[in-house]
């Protein structure tokens, strides 16, 4: 059987009441309470997307994620109460596609969702075409991927290493974290700044660092948008 989303939670009320609201809006989802559970059920069933936690009662989803990502290229979400940064960055850089902190708002985690989703359709029909794109803008260009490399930190722009200095990397990072989701100055400022405080100009410098690193055209950029009055997004 297909199911858009498998939730892996030991939490089983939390993981039931997420389904529940997914079903609501025809995402059809499924939950299991276990890492053997989720073995037995990707044997069994299609699924587009994960939303793993990390502690499990009969493993770590540190570990399934790291043998599902031996089978399978669907998109991992984990979600999960530890709130470390350490965690966020192991779960990255494992195969981890987001990192969701709990208690989680059910409605931004079904956005994140439904982004993901919408992205493996889009590879599924450019797969049905015979087109070597992973994505496509709407100009028909391909997109590139990029993903961070937490042992250089740096940046991965199709496979290839692009070195950043510290806070263009802090600043990546928590975009990268919250992808496809508008991200706040505020917010920003928080979690690469700290206490320090700083001017928006400061944020503007860095953010045109990552940039002229990043995109082909920075005046005009893929990846990193502006939410004018906001803050930012990375798109990806």
């Amino acid at each position: 059987m297909h199911y858009n989303c498998l939730i892996v939670d030991d939490e089983i009320e939390l993981a039931k009441m997420t389904t529940e609201y997914f079903e609501m809006f025809d995402v059809k989802t499924a939950y299991v309470d276990s890492a053997a559970a989720c073995y037995d059920f990707l044997k069994e069933n299609d699924v587009d997307i994960i939303l793993l936690d990390i502690n499990l009662g009969d493993g770590s989803g540190f570990d399934v994620c790291k043998k599902i990502r031996e089978e399978y290229k669907l998109p991992i979400l984990f979600i999960s109460a530890r709130q470390s940064d350490d965690d966020v960055l192991v779960a990255l850089s494992i195969g981890g596609d987001d990192y969701v902190k709990k208690p989680y708002s059910l409605s931004v985690l079904l956005a994140k969702v439904k982004v993901n989703l919408k992205r493996v359709e889009q590879i599924r029909e450019l797969e049905k075409d015979g087109s070597s794109k992973v994505a496509s803008n709407d100009t028909g260009k391909a997109t590139e991927k990029i993903t961070l490399d937490m042992s250089t930190m740096s940046a991965v722009l199709n496979g290839k290493n692009i070195p950043l200095k510290a806070k263009e990397f802090a600043l990546l990072k928590a975009l990268y974290e919250h992808k496809n989701t508008i991200v706040t100055k505020d917010s920003l400022f928080d979690e690469v700044w700290g206490d320090s405080f700083y001017s928006d100009g400061t944020l503007n410098v860095h953010i045109r660092k990552l940039r002229e690193k990043l995109e082909e055209d920075p005046n005009n950029p893929e990846f990193i948008k502006t939410i004018w009055g906001t803050g930012y997004m990375l798109e990806l």
